[in-house]
């Protein structure tokens, strides 16, 4: 199996945690005689190959990246809430600890377009969205604007510098397609 690029193979990964097999019972992999006899191909193949990933970039990968990456693409929502946690205690910023933390929040469950009352736009009740619920001392907007800026910047520095150590792993486990020429 190839990924088309090394956020799809992270975003693959990281959901391969929340997959069960409560669609059908069982719990081995299928193995089918069409290609290789005793071969596993197919979504089973595909999900081995997820769960391996997800071992190996968690295994390889500094714990300050691999948290990064679990904030941003996670969907078990329990280790992207501790994911989210541990970032939020590791920036450096003259803000106050609530609005480092609303900050991380709103970067990792960021608000999604819509009009409300169709589909689910929002992750979050909308209040963690505004900036202004984020600081009880009424220091100015420009500040505030200033702090999530930076917040959110190096949050976004820690995900490009995972994705670029997650890319070098993985070519090197010939796991990215090569593009075409």
């Amino acid at each position: 199996m190839h990924y088309q690029n090394v956020v799809s193979a992270v975003v693959r990964a990281l959901a391969s945690e929340v997959i069960n097999s409560a669609g059908g019972c069982d719990f081995e992999p299928k193995v089918q005689a069409a290609r290789v006899p005793g071969a596993i191909c197919g979504k089973e193949e595909a999900f081995l190959t997820d769960c391996w990933v997800h071992g190996r970039l968690h295994k390889a990968l500094p714990v300050g990246l691999w948290l990064a990456l679990v904030a941003k693409y996670s969907t078990h929502l329990e280790r992207k809430h501790d994911a989210m946690q541990a970032l939020a205690g590791s920036i450096k910023s003259p803000a106050p600890e609530r609005f480092v933390q609303c900050a991380v929040a709103t970067w990792a469950f960021p608000k999604l377009p819509g009009v409300e009352g169709k589909r689910s736009t929002v992750v979050m009740a909308a209040g963690w969205y505004d900036i202004n619920n984020w600081d009880t001392d009424g220091r100015p907007q420009k500040t505030l604007e200033r702090w999530r800026r930076d917040i959110r910047r190096d949050l976004e520095q820690q995900v490009d510098r995972a994705l670029v150590e997650a890319h070098e792993i993985l070519e090197s486990e010939g796991l990215i397609a090569e593009k075409a020429a």
